[in-house]
């Protein structure tokens, strides 16, 4: 057996890396995306593959994957379980792997890892605001083992069927989002809709954090498509160049589409876009040229956009478009292999029908399609309805929108004025110096207090409202946010071109102290800044004697 290759070596560890690095980028790019309220129980949805699936696929996920073919091209035997007798490097033709591959078993092993823990995670998205914690430990221990570790066999080992068939499957997409998608189809079966879907819209509680997460998809993703040649060469350079070419066609596409639909690019959008060009490149970045690579992303732009509309057709409650972006996004990209597939680009290849191949090819990449689908879709079916029943996948509607309060005892942000406060056993600090030149009302001395509500717009410069209120006769300014109800409903753009109707209006509630002479001057102040005296209330009031 030849030695290691330092170089290839050192690669594919940078790229085992890279995948691990997606998994924590995918919980920013799903938490950001959910409510306030649910967004530590989506991170740790995401964050806990990284510990259940890297010991199911030591134990067992490993062996069934690419241990020696059991016979039937299904799953492999286990004679590796728990990697207690690691032999050789992987075996010439698995995958892309020829005969001058040589890194060492584990690197390979800790590589297909990353792959397996973040399949799942995938789930978590569609799901957002049902999933009990126990229950989804639970599905992603079998799910991994049952489901992903066979698929993964039949496409990247070579005595698995599909392999032997001539299907294939670069980086995924099949094996990952193809599975991940199907699995999200009967989960959703399993799990139900959120209360009031699809009528209730859910809003996204950070846009800048799911932005960060869609970054550090787009970079793992040189690691993802660019490590499964299992050496540093020129074969990687083309798979990481076509990775960046189909996220950015893509990005663009998605971008034009969103500003004739909906008449705003949104960053939102172009995230979007970017990972649906991500997932759709994934099974042809090692067979096609950067050129087929950018028409490959333009297409998944195209397709991944209007594939939104999919789960009201299917009535399926799929929070954050995982069917559209990464199910549609797997299944075109292992049909378009069968289009712009290049032998010119990697021997191991085969041509498609626009290189002069055939339709070879393509009725290939079409039975792996149908059989990775009905496989995972059935499997999961089975092991999320036996879960709902063992244990419980499905949270109780109560807690669907307060999910982090419900599972953790804890909440995602802390920025209120009251929780802020110090409380016993907690680290005092020194009291602040009063604030000086506030006026002040003498003990005793009637006053009135004003109230009115503001449209936020009018009145966002603090100052100016504070000095016009103060110049008008007021002794005490407070501003505080408040929701009113409304005669018609006030309709708002969310991402990805989905509209809410909001019932209640963001207002600002403006409480004002003020002398009794001062009351008509404070009043006409307001007035010009929009309030309207319908909401506006005058009451009296006396300064607590201290």
């Amino acid at each position: 057996m030849s030695a290691p290759n330092a170089g290839d070596t050192a690669w594919v560890l940078v790229c085992a890396g890279l995948v691990l690095f997606m998994t924590p980028g995918l919980a920013a790019f799903y938490g950001g995306m959910v409510r306030t309220r649910n967004v530590l129980a989506m991170l740790q949805q995401n964050m806990i593959a990284l510990g259940v699936v890297s010991l199911t696929w030591v134990l067992v996920g490993y062996t069934i994957a690419f241990g020696d073919d059991a016979g039937s091209g299904l799953f492999g035997n286990l004679e590796l379980f728990g990697l207690a007798d690691l032999k050789v490097p992987p075996a010439p033709n698995l995958h892309v792997v020829d005969g001058r591959i040589t890194i060492p078993t584990l690197a390979f092993v800790l590589f297909q890892m990353m792959f397996a823990v973040i399949t799942p995670a995938l789930v978590t998205g569609a799901t957002a605001g049902r999933l009990r914690f126990g229950g989804w430990v639970l599905f992603l221990a079998v799910w991994s083992v049952v489901v992903y570790a066979p698929i993964a066999h039949w496409l990247w080992h070579p005595g698995g069927w599909l392999a032997k068939f001539g299907t294939q499957d670069w980086a995924g997409g099949l094996v990952v989002h193809a599975s991940a998608g199907a699995a999200v189809l009967a989960v959703l079966l399993v799990v139900g809709r959120r209360r009031d879907w699809p009528h209730t819209a859910a809003p996204p509680n950070s846009i800048p954090l799911t932005i960060v997460g869609a970054g550090i998809l787009w970079f793992g993703w040189f690691g993802f498509n660019g490590g499964d040649g299992l050496q540093a060469n020129g074969l990687a350079a083309q798979a990481v160049l076509n990775t960046h070419l189909a996220a950015a066609a893509a990005m663009l596409v998605w971008l034009a589409l969103e500003r004739v639909t909906d008449g705003h690019s949104t960053v939102v959008g172009a995230v979007s876009g970017a990972v649906a060009g991500l997932a759709t490149v994934t099974p042809t970045a090692g067979y096609v040229n950067a050129a087929s690579a950018v028409a490959i992303g333009a297409l998944a732009g195209l397709v991944c956009h209007f594939a939104l509309k999919l789960k009201y057709l299917l009535r399926l409650d799929d929070a954050l478009d995982v069917l559209a972006v990464h199910f549609v996004g797997g299944m075109l990209g292992t049909l378009l292999l069968g289009l712009f597939g290049n032998r010119g680009v990697n021997p191991l290849g085969a041509d498609g029908l626009f290189l002069g191949g055939g339709g070879g090819l393509l009725w290939r990449q079409l039975v792996g399609v149908v059989s990775v689908v009905a496989f995972s879709f059935v499997l999961t079916w089975l092991i999320a309805a036996g879960v709902q029943a063992l244990i419980g996948l499905r949270v109780p509607p109560a807690d669907q929108e307060r999910l982090d309060q419900a599972q953790q005892g804890a909440d995602a942000y802390h920025l209120g004025g009251v929780t802020s406060l110090t409380a016993p056993g907690a680290p005092r600090r020194r009291a602040a110096a009063a604030p000086a030149g506030e006026p002040a009302v003498p003990p005793g001395q009637r006053v009135r207090v004003v109230t009115a509500l503001l449209e936020p717009d009018p009145a966002a410069n603090s100052a100016d409202l504070r000095d016009a209120l103060l110049r008008a006769g007021a002794i005490s300014v407070i501003v505080s946010d408040a929701a009113v109800a409304t005669t018609t409903t006030q309709a708002s753009l969310l991402p990805r071109g989905y509209w809410q109707d909001q019932p209640l209006a963001a207002r600002l509630r403006v409480t004002v102290l003020v002398g009794a002479d001062g009351v008509a001057a404070v009043l006409d102040e307001l007035d010009r800044m929009g309030a309207r005296r319908s909401d506006t209330f005058v009451q009296e009031a006396e300064r607590v004697q201290s």
